[in-house]
């Protein structure tokens, strides 16, 4: 069946390829970025897989504009099947050096973002006792990474976010949480993370130097290995996890990525486990 789709941030990279991938799958899908001014990758992409997609305006640091968005989804449809929550920013920078403005715009991005989105479909989602959300976080949102703490944190806060939202409104909604995480993802790194350093005050010239180095060498060393998927490639398993009936509620997207996290893994690779545990152990009489 034919599903309502809301995604946001799909300006670029893997938001296009997902609400590309959506729209052939047959699904009405409802394309959203901050800066319309920035849709011409995805009317492109669009227009080469012949495809329609429905663009809206919603910047997720704005709870009127996800509002006005979701609202007018709602006039037209009735409800929202599907949102994934994929508008995110990287961040390269100690704690230590990182201004405080940066570290609060890139956790309100990279976190309030998706609760402010969630809060905003929630209450249709509850309405219909049905409905998917889909969270893009990270394997930075499973294991800490050198100068990425301020990301991790923000990833970390999504992933217990997901883990405890679906512990009551899935079993007593039928709302489904899942948690896609990614590792690398080709050209995102070098387009975004290195130009990031550089816009906010470059490589400094302190202690930290040779090491973050050594981290972006590695990096980039990584670029054409395995460790970087495409675009494509990660939209591909975001598909999968939509189409499912029983989604995962955390499934990651590579071999590599599945090494990286092995160790918080192994034991209950999907999460539903964990998941079924904390029902029983919180909610016994639900």
């Amino acid at each position: 069946m034919s599903k309502i789709i809301l995604v946001t941030g799909t300006s670029t990279g893997l938001g296009i390829s997902i609400a590309v991938q959506a729209a052939q799958a047959g699904n009405t899908v409802y394309a959203t970025m901050r800066n319309l001014d920035k849709r011409g990758l995805l009317d492109k992409a669009a227009e080469q897989a012949g495809v329609s997609l429905n663009v809206l305006p919603l910047d997720v640091q704005d709870a009127a504009s996800i509002d006005a968005a979701v609202s007018q989804i709602i006039a037209v449809h009735g409800r929202i099947d599907v949102l994934v929550n994929n508008a995110g920013q990287g961040f390269v920078r100690t704690v230590e050096q990182a201004p405080e403005q940066d570290i609060a715009r890139v956790t309100d991005i990279n976190y309030m973002g998706v609760v402010r989105t969630i809060k905003a479909v929630i209450p249709h989602m509850r309405k219909a006792r049905a409905g998917h959300i889909v969270n893009i976080t990270s394997v930075g949102g499973l294991v800490g990474q050198p100068f990425n703490e301020i990301y991790c944190a923000a990833k970390f806060a999504v992933e217990g976010l997901t883990e405890a939202m679906a512990a009551y409104l899935t079993p007593a909604f039928g709302i489904h949480f899942s948690a896609v995480e990614p590792g690398g993802i080709q050209s995102e790194f070098s387009a975004t993370v290195l130009r990031q350093v550089e816009e906010t005050g470059g490589m400094l010239d302190d202690e930290y130097l040779p090491i973050l180095q050594t981290y972006i060498s590695g990096a980039q060393s990584r670029m054409g290995a395995d460790a970087y998927q495409t675009a494509d490639q990660v939209a591909e398993v975001v598909m999968g996890v939509i189409a499912s009936s029983k989604p995962p509620l955390r499934l990651r997207t590579s071999d590599w990525a599945e090494e990286l996290t092995r160790f918080k893994t192994a034991a209950d690779p999907d999460g539903l486990k964990q998941q079924e545990m904390v029902v029983s152990r919180f909610l016994a009489d639900l």
